[in-house]
């Protein structure tokens, strides 16, 4: 009875650390934007190149994923998460030493990487799942818009240590900010509510468990985190509802990372808007997508989440196809609306998502989010390409945006179609990688 007194339930102590940890990740992975150009000042080394180590961190940041969201249930939250900020500050301090090429695509690339892929949106689902039983939609949000407030907290304070102090000091920053990290996890977040004797927060035992929740820590014997990383692939991919959320999010992280997040400030360059006047927009970006990912997180709660992924992707495809008439040399009111709406709808994808895999895998739906959002990455991989691609090829970024809005069509449909949730009895089919009909 005591526990149920308390004042503040531990829960919220454990998803506030998630919370800085996932802060510190984005900051973690941004940190390469604002150092590249004084680093190919200092090395001579081409674009090329420093892309290349960019590249390599965006794709290990992604196929980490899964299988940290294993090691999470076999290891602990805790131990994962401080393993992963211990090997951040490692890349990051190595990185003040390199002297060829290979070394920076072995510190920020591999390193970097996997340490923040380890802390990636999985983590966020990972957090929630063990430790929530009600306002999961909401905690969500919040874990997420931690990414964008990531990038508005370090990406200042980076770029003036650069500008002043040198692209070193902004790397020494990092990796003095994830040793903090480390201390907050190792202090004070839990593995599960049973480190504490405490049940989920808002759980009630009366009605029991609506869906079976990941372990965080102790997966069966004989079952390696990378085993059932993979396993987890195998079974999720016998469902239709799987390969729904995996296209649906692919074209997210096409429209997001890969085409505004890399081309918008180019394109708005080609108009005749300044750099910083672009990148001042994406900054806005930024803060908007804290107030729509909390809110979608809210509204996850409460809406049924294939509508609101089919809401969200057709707002993006509506914005998406306008803003070739919208760029300009000159910052105007439907530009700021288009930021805006763009910024509300950045990753408010993502508590409804985490919802639809937790609802149709049950206990292996932080497993599944993973490789979920490893197509996130995927596609903004294909998109950062292909629209380079277009503009070297026709001299505009036209077409890339036409495609991005019609892409973001299919999305909208893809996902208002999908199956809403399964049984017991075929969710218990999709753990064990038996057909379940309901999802279908």
């Amino acid at each position: 009875m005591a526990s149920t007194r308390r004042r503040l339930h531990p829960a919220w102590v454990v998803a506030g650390v998630a919370f800085l940890a996932l802060v510190g990740a984005a900051g973690f992975r941004a940190a390469p934007s604002v150092m590249m150009v004084p680093m190919q000042e200092e090395f001579g080394w081409s674009r090329a190149t420093l892309s290349t180590a960019v590249a390599v961190n965006l794709v290990l940041f992604g196929l980490t994923a899964p299988f940290a969201a294993a090691l999470m249930e076999r290891f602990g939250i805790r131990a994962v998460t401080a393993t992963a900020l211990a090997v951040v500050a490692a890349g990051a301090a190595l990185s003040v030493f390199v002297v060829a090429p290979w070394q920076i695509i072995l510190t920020w690339g591999v390193l970097i990487g996997l340490g923040t892929g380890s802390m990636a949106l999985v983590f966020a689902a990972v957090v929630t799942d063990t430790w929530f039983a009600h306002r999961r939609g909401l905690v969500s949000g919040v874990l997420t818009a931690g990414s964008a407030t990531g990038q508005l907290v370090f990406l200042p304070l980076m770029a003036v240590l650069t500008e002043r102090y040198g692209w070193r000091a902004a790397s020494l920053l990092v990796s003095a900010a994830a040793l903090v990290a480390v201390g907050l996890v190792l202090g004070w977040l839990r593995n599960s509510p049973a480190d504490l004797g405490v049940e989920r927060y808002g759980y009630v035992p009366e009605l029991g468990d609506v869906q079976p929740v990941p372990v965080a820590a102790g997966s069966p014997p004989g079952h390696g985190p990378a085993r059932r990383a993979v396993a987890s692939l195998l079974q999720a991919g016998r469902v239709r509802t799987f390969w729904a959320l995996v296209a649906g999010f692919a074209i997210c992280g096409a429209t997001t990372n890969g085409l505004i997040g890399t081309h918008f400030i180019p394109s708005a360059h080609d108009h005749g808007m300044a750099e910083t006047t672009a990148a001042g927009l994406l900054a806005v970006v930024g803060v908007f997508d804290v107030v729509g990912t909390i809110a979608s997180g809210w509204l996850t709660d409460r809406v049924d989440p294939r509508l609101l992924l089919g809401g969200y992707y057709a707002f993006r495809g509506v914005s998406l196809l306008l803003l070739p008439t919208l760029l300009s040399a000159t910052v105007h009111p439907s530009i700021v609306l288009f930021v805006v709406i763009y910024g509300l709808d950045w990753v408010a994808t993502v508590p409804p998502t985490i919802a639809l895999c937790r609802e149709v895998f049950g206990a292996n739906g932080a497993v599944v989010f993973g490789w979920v959002f490893a197509a996130h990455q995927v596609g903004a991989a294909l998109a950062a390409f292909g629209a380079g691609y277009v503009r070297d090829r026709t001299g505009t970024y036209t077409a890339a945006w036409v495609a991005a809005a019609a892409l973001c069509a299919v999305a909208a449909v893809v996902s208002v179609g999908m199956r809403r949730g399964t049984g017991p009895r075929d969710r218990d089919a999709a753990v064990h990688g038996e057909p379940v009909r309901s999802a279908r």
